[in-house]
């Protein structure tokens, strides 16, 4: 090869390699793992958010960092995040309570950058952090109007959206939060994961979690509950709540994972291709990184 012909072929290269950079953007996804709780095999937000930045890192772009113990010690982290994600304890307990962390958040929201509750982490009080959650996300668990059973829900159909891509009907048994409370005619929400509850989920008694007359009359009307939800902001930037994650087990079944793996690559701003994201998970990987209790 003549001397022009090798500079050409260098060029060549660096003009692929710089082309290839460009079109691999990315993307920073924040999980927020809140402190240990519940028994064995409940709310193993550490160890189900490890699983989930396992999965996130076999999408190609997509860069995950976990933080434990629910909020970090160091802000810094959120720079140039395009996702938070909180996996953690609500209520009361709910890591994002502070106002300043609130401000943050709020700050990350209105530049577009997206924010998915995961289980207890959809409940935050009435007042200012509701009213975050429904900017952020578009719904949230509402004590005295949400409720907690433990049942199995089954999902025959589903909707079509990005974030379904690839995900097969099935059914699992968990804590599955519903009758949530969502922005004004819930603009800009799409329900994902629907189903009508059966009477059992309501035979405790009315309380904060447990049952109130509005969700008795709901579900005896024969209204589908949504368990899962996205979010398109009207000022732009994406969120989501899934309400499952209560028993660890779970996120062995394919298709728990993989509809919370896409939207999560969703929320971030990436692609899911027509057969939605797959992820490995080994026996070991799921048995792996239990908090001591």
């Amino acid at each position: 090869m003549t001397k022009r012909g090798v500079w050409a072929m260098a060029a060549l290269m660096t003009a692929c390699a710089w082309s290839s950079a460009a079109e691999t953007v990315e993307r920073k996804v924040v999980l927020l793992a809140g402190r240990a709780s519940h028994g064995r095999g409940e709310h193993e937000f550490k160890a189900g958010c490890e699983l989930l930045a396992a999965a996130l890192r076999q999408v190609p772009g997509m860069a995950p960092a976990v933080v434990t113990n629910g909020w970090p010690a160091d802000t810094a982290i959120f720079e140039g995040a395009k996702a938070v994600v909180v996996y953690a304890d609500g209520g009361n307990g709910h890591p994002a309570l502070a106002k300043d962390r609130l401000a943050l958040l709020d700050g990350l929201a209105a530049k577009g950058v997206g924010i998915a509750a995961l289980h207890y982490g959809v409940e935050v009080p009435k007042g200012d952090p509701g009213e975050a959650m429904l900017r952020w996300t578009g719904g949230y668990f509402e004590t005295f109007w949400s409720v907690n059973p433990t049942w199995t829900a089954r999902f025959e159909t589903l909707p079509v959206h990005a974030v379904t891509r690839g995900v097969a009907p099935f059914e699992v048994n968990d804590e599955w939060y519903y009758h949530m409370r969502f922005v004004p005619g819930m603009k800009g929400v799409t329900p994902v994961l629907a189903v009508v509850p059966p009477d059992a989920t309501l035979k405790r008694p009315d309380g904060p979690h447990s049952g109130n007359p509005a969700v008795r009359a709901a579900v005896g009307r024969g209204e589908p509950q949504v368990l899962m939800w996205v979010f398109d902001r009207p000022g732009g930037g994406r969120g989501m709540g899934f309400t499952g994650g209560h028993f660890h087990r779970n996120w062995s079944q394919e298709s728990f994972r993989k509809v919370v793996l896409n939207g999560l690559v969703w929320i971030a701003g990436g692609e899911v291709p027509a057969s939605g994201w797959d992820s490995r998970l080994t026996p070991q990987q799921l048995g792996a990184g239990l908090d001591p209790k």
